[in-house]
């Protein structure tokens, strides 16, 4: 019949620490369930009651009685012995476990290793291409400055004078040194009107009358 024990009754019961029961699960030298998440140490009990010494009646009638001191010195090393037993074995599985541990350090220094190094050799990768890019866009950019100061030199002067600049009636009236207000209002008017007949050199911007002064004028001014 089997039963199940917590690893660490199964550790008292032996006199052992669980670490040591915990190695021997690891080693295959015991048997172990886990059940709704926890797990547990099968033993089967018929198979310890066969190991266990049997000890007949009359053995035990023809036993001649021990001194209770005697007993006690036996006792004494036999629980050393447990002692140093379960010591044993607890001196093993931690020597197992810090062997396991140096194994995953080294694992994991590998490892770090061979990234930081992808990322080095990504990164040099990455910096030559921008250069790289870099220089490509200074070089259009400097193609393209040569450009434009080559089409300003070959523009044609009547391309310039087709720029406009827009100015208002006053500064438009102080600039052909119109004083009088007969005058002012006369001209206004020869300007209103040009602008209600389609002339291009007036426009309106904002609301308000503005005048192309890269054109000339004499037609309203006389």
């Amino acid at each position: 019949m089997e039963t199940l024990m917590k690893p660490a009754e199964y550790a008292k019961e032996l006199g052992i620490s669980r670490q040591a029961v915990y190695a021997k699960i690891k080693k295959g030298l015991l048997t172990a369930k886990e059940v709704e998440g926890k797990l547990y140490i099968v033993v089967d009990t018929k198979t310890a009651a066969q190991a266990a010494p049997q000890i007949s009646p009359l053995q035990s009638t023809q036993s001649k009685p021990e001194n209770p001191s005697s007993s006690k010195s036996k006792a004494i090393p036999q629980e050393y012995q447990k002692l140093l037993a379960a010591k044993d074995e607890t001196i093993a599985v931690l020597k197992e476990t810090v062997e396991d541990l140096k194994e995953s350090n080294k694992q994991i220094s590998t490892t770090l290793k061979g990234e930081i190094d992808l990322l080095k050799s990504a990164f040099s990768e990455m910096r030559s291409l921008y250069v790289h890019r870099i220089e490509q866009l200074k070089e259009v950019q400097i193609a393209s400055s040569e450009e434009e100061i080559l089409e300003a030199d070959v523009k044609h002067p009547e391309q310039a004078e087709t720029l406009q600049e827009w100015i208002g009636t006053k500064r438009f009236l102080r600039q052909q040194n119109v004083i009088k207000e007969k005058q002012k209002e006369k001209i206004l008017k020869k300007l209103k009107k040009a602008y209600k007949n389609g002339d291009e050199r007036l426009s309106k911007i904002d609301g308000k009358l503005k005048i192309d002064a890269t054109k000339a004028y004499e037609d309203i001014l006389s």
